[in-house]
C-alpha cells in the first residue's frame, strides 16, 4: 500500500494519505483561483477513512461554483490550504497536489470548469 504525506509550507499541519487517490482533478473555478493564487488549483481526492490529519488547522467554508458547501483545513501559522472536505462527497477528503512536493505525483485525470481557464493555460 502506497502512503503519501502533504505538509504546509512551515511543515506544521500535516496530512497522511494511506492509499492511491481516487482521482486528480484539475479545476479552473474562480475559486480555485483565488485560494491558490495561481490559475487553477489541483486535488487528489482520497477515500476518508485513508486520510490521517495531524497538526492545528483552521477552517474555511464557502460555496463551490457546483453549489455544495466545501469546508477548507489550512496552518494558521503558514496560511497553505493542504485538505478540504467536498460536502457533495462526504466520503472524499481533496488535498492539495502540491502540498505533496512531489514531482513525480501522478497527472490530473480530469479538468473541470474549463469555461474559467486562462485562455493562455493548455489543458491536455
Amino acid at each position: 500500500m502506497m502512503t503519501r504525506l502533504a505538509t504546509c509550507a512551515c511543515g506544521q499541519l500535516r496530512v497522511t494519505c494511506q492509499s492511491e487517490p481516487l482521482k486528480i482533478s484539475l479545476c479552473h473555478c474562480l475559486e480555485c483561483q483565488k485560494r491558490t493564487g495561481s490559475t487553477y488549483g489541483v486535488a487528489a481526492f482520497f477515500p476518508r477513512a485513508d486520510v490521517e490529519p495531524q497538526g492545528e488547522a483552521r477552517e474555511y467554508s464557502r460555496v463551490g461554483d457546483s453549489g455544495s458547501a466545501v469546508v477548507f483545513h489550512f496552518c494558521p501559522n503558514c496560511g497553505t490550504s493542504v485538505y478540504w472536505e467536498p460536502r457533495r462527497a462526504p466520503d472524499l477528503i481533496g488535498v492539495a497536489v502540491g502540498a505533496f512536493a512531489d514531482p513525480d505525483f501522478p497527472a490530473p485525470s480530469q479538468s473541470v470548469f474549463p469555461q474559467r481557464r486562462h485562455r493562455w493555460v493548455v489543458d491536455k
